[in-house]
């Protein structure tokens, strides 16, 4: 088996699964369906370069060897790595037939964006965050999202528990595998017949993918309009995103919010800048300035201490939060992070004034150690541009 196969080798039973994946997460469009999100190349967001020299990062490793950044970029299958300071390109890096025309699918770092388009759907009045789900979706009625609230979903505190069958149910309906003969799947059919369980809503962190695709339907259903082209008209346009982005659908059109968003590396770190100037671009107020600032400071800890990854990112940090989609480390510095499988991260650190935003091409879904050597890099980064940089 090739190495690094082509784009055309990659297909539907294959494109999450190394090899194919390299090439397979910057060619989505030619996998699966897609909606388009407009951007506007005629007034990016300048992102002007000011190169900053790595020659002294040092990622200590526990057996005592170090890896130099090239060292850690190999390690951690980084197809992009864009780093800003100050909102200018301190270091920019591309592999495995990625570049900065190309879109690169975030995974579950699309769950940020969708809690962003939320913050600022709600700033307009446009959705509640108390009200209950069925509120706006009322076919979920007779399912275990009964009961449970937008800033439930938000936050990952429904009680909602998929079993073997529902997580195959609701993996048929995502579009993103191939379905045995005879059957059809959607999203919304899933939601309307899904058979879960649940425990009380609002209780500890408990990861559900389905919770994200949820709030999908509930904006269109809200607004009248597809999530596609609210985040053009209110979010990606505003920002000034200049490059192709788009959004996975299933079947019948409806997005995959919770991991279908696909962005050039560049677009990518440009709403990592957004959030790190408090949803403001120049005098333009995007992302109501409260709601970033709820996301750094109302998330619930005990949430996080009593739930599902407490353990699997205590050698990081014992002190974080997850608020609308975002992941926040409330050591100092603060730390809000996007996440998402096979090595998708947005890093925002407001103190610091830096951006990292990383796509890769992990060969497994979730690798701790690529986890931790991210973090450490993210700190070691921050280290080098305060010893190197202008203050």
């Amino acid at each position: 088996m090739s190495p690094d196969p082509s784009p055309a080798s990659a297909n539907l039973s294959n494109w999450r699964t190394a090899p194919y994946s390299r090439r397979a997460f910057h060619n989505i469009r030619a996998i699966l369906p897609v909606a388009d999100i407009e951007s506007a190349p005629g007034s990016a967001w300048p992102l002007p370069a000011r190169p900053i020299g790595f020659d002294d990062f040092a990622l200590k490793l526990p057996n005592g060897s170090k890896l130099d950044l090239q060292g850690f970029l190999k390690a951690t299958a980084t197809d992009g790595l864009i780093v800003l300071h100050d909102g200018r390109i301190a270091f920019e890096f591309y592999d495995g037939g990625l570049d900065r025309e190309t879109p690169h699918i975030l995974m579950s770092a699309t769950k940020s964006i969708t809690g962003l388009m939320v913050g600022i759907l709600a700033g307009r009045g446009e959705l509640d965050l108390d009200a209950e789900v069925t509120t706006y979706v009322p076919e979920i009625a007779a399912t275990a999202y009964r009961g449970a609230t937008i800033r439930q979903l938000l936050d990952m505190r429904t009680g909602v528990v998929l079993d073997a069958v529902g997580l195959q149910a609701y993996a048929d309906a995502s579009g993103w595998e191939p379905l045995a003969p005879g059957i059809l799947a959607d999203l919304h059919s899933f939601y309307e017949t899904m058979r879960a369980q649940a425990k009380p809503h609002g209780g500890p962190f408990a990861y559900v993918s389905a919770n994200t695709d949820l709030l999908g339907w509930v904006i269109e259903r809200a607004t009248g309009r597809s999530f596609a082209s609210l985040v053009g008209t209110l979010l990606w346009k505003p920002m000034g995103a200049s490059g192709e982005t788009y959004i996975t659908v299933d079947a019948k059109g409806a997005p995959r919010c919770t991991g279908g968003f696909c962005a050039t590396l560049r677009d990518f770190a440009r709403l990592g800048q957004l959030v790190l100037s408090n949803g403001r671009r120049d005098s333009n107020q995007i992302i109501p300035e409260g709601w970033i600032a709820d996301i750094g400071h109302n998330g619930d800890a005990e949430a996080w201490r009593e739930g599902q990854w407490r353990d699997s990112f205590a050698a990081i940090s014992k002190n974080m939060h997850y608020r609308s989609g975002w992941y926040v480390i409330n050591d100092a510095p603060q730390l809000l992070f996007a996440m998402g499988i096979h090595g998708q991260n947005l890093f925002v650190d407001a103190v610091n004034r830096l951006v990292i935003a990383k796509v890769s091409s992990w060969a497994q879904p979730v690798e701790p150690q690529s986890i931790w050597l991210t973090h450490k890099a993210v700190a070691e980064i921050a280290r080098c541009i305060a010893e190197t940089a202008p203050a």
